[in-house]
This record gives structure tokens, sequence and C-alpha cells, in this order.
């Protein structure tokens, strides 16, 4: 259990895969780690975008 919400079991074991099965909430994301990783550095990447831009606006609205 990883903590009240999410169950992690076990379904199946060979010579070199072991199958897990999860279950969690609806609102309880859940990702293999390389997507989780790529959910992440897009969202830092468009963070840096909006940055960019609103500091460019108040670089345009301060030399007006």
């Amino acid at each position: 259990m990883i903590g009240d919400a999410v169950e992690i079991s076990v379904l199946s074991v060979s010579r070199d895969k072991i199958r897990l099965g999860i279950t969690a909430p609806r609102d309880v994301p859940v990702f293999r780690k390389e997507v989780y990783l790529s959910i992440q550095e897009e969202q830092l990447s468009a963070e840096g975008v909006a940055t960019k831009q609103v500091e460019k606006a108040l670089d345009d609205l301060s030399n007006d």
C-alpha cells in the first residue's frame, strides 16, 4: 500500500520480468518514470516560455 488509496500488487513473476498492478483513485495520476519525467520537462519548458513572455510584455510596457 502507498498511503490509504494506492495498492500495488504483484501480478506475475517470470525469469526476467515482474508484472505489477496498480489500483488507485482516478484523481491520482500513475505514470511510468520515463513518462513522468517527460511531463515534468514539458511543464518546466512551458513555464519558462510563459515567464519570458511576461517579462517581454512588462519590458514593452515600461518602454512605452
